[in-house]
């Protein structure tokens, strides 16, 4: 009898130690594969991190850049309007210039003089981005030129173009300041 209870606590015994095994193996992998879960989950976690992170570098960048384009836009017309205001006098100048040379007893001194102001006073329209737009003999274009007449074309090759610039249109920098007002063939 004394043999069969060895037995059975060596039995005993070895049931423990094969038990523990099978729980420390099954353990095992459970906790491999939480731990992987952990690993993917916290993956996934830092990929949309990463992402949001880039989203919104790349929105605050465009916002960046569009804010400086409007800055430098702000500063490239803001004497817009007060050249606006100084194209009639452009306009009194061409008339003035116009009616010296039409005139025979015209001092040379008054017309070379009010010619310098005029050219320096041109030159200075062009530093700032100031354009003449050229109208006549070109076709009527609505974004450049405004139609105050129409006159009949005496050919055919002339109908659309511009006739007569009754008052010349300026651009600054490619933007339309004033429209040139023309007459038209038709």
């Amino acid at each position: 009898m004394k043999k069969k209870n060895k037995m059975n606590k060596e039995e005993v015994e070895s049931l423990d130690i094969e038990k523990e095994l099978i729980e420390d193996i099954e353990s095992q992998p459970v906790e491999e594969e939480t731990e992987i879960d952990k690993f993917e989950e916290m993956s996934r976690k830092l990929e949309e991190m990463n992402d949001k992170f880039l989203r919104l570098y790349s929105e605050f960048e465009n916002y960046r850049k569009r804010t400086a384009k409007e800055k430098m836009e702000m500063i490239k017309f803001a004497s817009e309007d007060a050249i606006k205001d100084l194209l009639p006098v452009v306009d009194d100048y061409e008339r003035a210039l116009e009616d010296l040379n039409n005139q025979e007893n015209a001092p040379e001194t008054v017309k070379e003089g009010i010619q310098l102001i005029y050219n320096k006073f041109i030159s200075f329209l062009t530093q700032k981005g100031v354009k003449e737009i050229v109208a006549k003999g070109e076709m009527f274009d609505e974004n450049l030129h405004e139609a105050i007449s129409q006159f009949p074309a005496q050919e055919e090759n002339q109908k659309g173009s511009v006739v007569d610039v009754v008052l010349k249109g300026y651009t600054m920098y490619d933007k339309v300041i004033r429209y040139s007002k023309v007459v038209v063939a038709i």
